[in-house]
């Protein structure tokens, strides 16, 4: 077997978050191109078909959020046990978060059946845009398997130090969904053109294809943590602990499929314009917030193994050069919202009224880019530390607690623009509470500063 990964407490902390994150980096922006180019696909189809879609993200997101968040919870608990020195219970950890994920998988089919159609008529009764978004979500959900399982996979490699393994898995299965989603959309190389429907066959595809290939890839090698079965048996113990950290990052992730949903019910009261511009900043965004939450996934493993094995200086270390990394990414976010969002908005066919709110929409949110750095990489750091209740504190004040209710008085005097204003100013409350909450936690024992 492998030998447990020493590396992350003795090679020098800089280089070692450079090591980790930057394969992270690399697979996050492929992914996020992927998001984008979808949605350039889709775009072509016109505003309906680009509607559907943003309608559906949310229930789309959901198994992403389920599936990143539990997938947190396993990394959490394997670095830690793998620090302290104890494989018995790293290896119970992967394995026991294999057997979750597969409970997770069947939760989605049933979610796909009976919530699919209610869910969406709550946001729209054109029967076009209905009809597209229920094919594309139940598509999604019900063969959501090949997604949660490749996460699963995912965060057990990145527990352990592998993130070029990630790294290419991720770019594989997303080139696989680029490289299918103009023949099944338009219908080339002789197969049917399935406009929407053919986006979601291609995403599934290429789900199945990256967990696939981490089968393959698991089973030529011993890693330093092996998935038995004979500790299928469930451990409470390991189960509460990838729990206490899942789910509160499930829901952490979760809240922008809920903020979006409910801001599309303020928003149509003014037009489905702007939901249409709601759904492409999400889409922009990731391709911003993707670099930063790779900085976090290369910071995770090394802040949970350093703090099972004592070492609470490499903490500090690591959050500092992480929180100083997300800074930089985000000011480069900022810099390209300002100065060339309508160039970004053209990408999707932008008509002039989707361009003029596209534009406006982009550069009021992007304002609160940079000081949402704070809260990205301190919401991260409470994860690898095992306390999942400080992260969701962040999230909820990130993106639910002050964006909704702000959205909703705003949007009465200022209308769309309202909603726009509302989101730098979550993320700052959200950047003040977690200074605020990591300062003070044991003592201030790993705050940066």
């Amino acid at each position: 077997m492998e030998k447990v990964n020493s590396f992350m407490r003795t090679k020098p902390v800089f280089s070692l978050l450079v090591s980790m994150s930057v394969p992270m980096m690399l697979s996050m922006l492929i992914q996020s191109l992927y998001n984008i180019v979808d949605s350039i696909y889709v775009s072509r189809l016109g505003t309906d078909a680009l509607t559907a879609v943003s309608l559906a993200y949310p229930l789309q997101n959901a198994i992403v959020s389920v599936g990143v968040g539990i997938g947190v919870g396993i990394s959490s608990a394997i670095s830690i046990h793998l620090g302290s020195g104890d494989q018995e219970k790293a290896d119970r950890a992967a394995t026991l978060g294999i057997v979750l994920t597969v409970f997770h998988c069947i939760l989605f089919v049933l979610a796909g059946i009976f919530t699919t159609r209610p869910f969406l008529r709550l946001f729209t009764e054109n029967p076009v845009i209905l009809k597209d978004a229920c094919n594309y979500t139940y598509i999604v959900l019900c063969l959501s398997f090949g997604s949660l399982l490749q996460i699963a996979f995912e965060k057990i490699f990145q527990s352990i130090g592998r993130m070029k393994v990630t790294m290419y898995l991720l770019i594989a299965g997303c080139v696989i969904n680029i490289i299918l989603d103009p023949v099944l959309i338009f219908g080339l190389l002789g197969f049917p053109a399935l406009g929407v429907t053919g986006a979601a066959i291609a995403t599934v595809i290429g789900q199945i294809c990256a967990f696939l290939l981490y089968i393959v890839v698991y089973l030529r090698k011993p890693y330093a943590v092996r998935i038995r079965i004979k500790y299928m048996k469930p451990d409470w113990k390991i189960i509460k602990q990838i729990y206490s950290v899942g789910i509160p990052s499930s829901i952490m992730m979760l809240l922008p499929s809920v903020l979006i949903s409910l801001l599309n019910r303020i928003l149509t009261a003014f037009s489905s314009l702007y939901v249409a511009v709601l759904g492409v900043y999400f889409k922009l965004q990731t391709f911003i917030y993707m670099p930063a939450n790779g900085i976090v996934q290369g910071m995770r493993p090394i802040v949970g193994y350093n703090y099972g094995a004592g070492e609470p200086k490499r903490v500090r270390s690591a959050i500092r050069y992480s929180l100083v990394c997300a800074v930089v990414i985000m000011l480069l976010g900022t810099l390209l919202s300002l100065i060339f969002p309508a160039q970004i908005f053209a990408l999707f066919d932008a008509d002039a009224e989707l361009m003029s709110a596209g534009v406006t929409a982009l550069r009021i949110i992007s304002l609160g880019f940079l000081v949402s750095s704070i809260g990205v990489i301190y919401a991260g750091t409470f994860e690898a530390l095992g306390n999942g209740r400080n992260s969701l504190i962040i999230s909820l004040l990130r993106q639910f607690a002050v964006t909704l209710p702000l959205s909703f008085v705003l949007s009465r005097f200022l209308g769309p623009v309202g909603v726009w204003i509302a989101f730098p100013a979550g993320e700052l409350c959200a950047a003040i509470a977690a200074f605020f909450l990591l300062r003070t936690y044991k003592e201030g024992a790993f705050t940066p500063f």
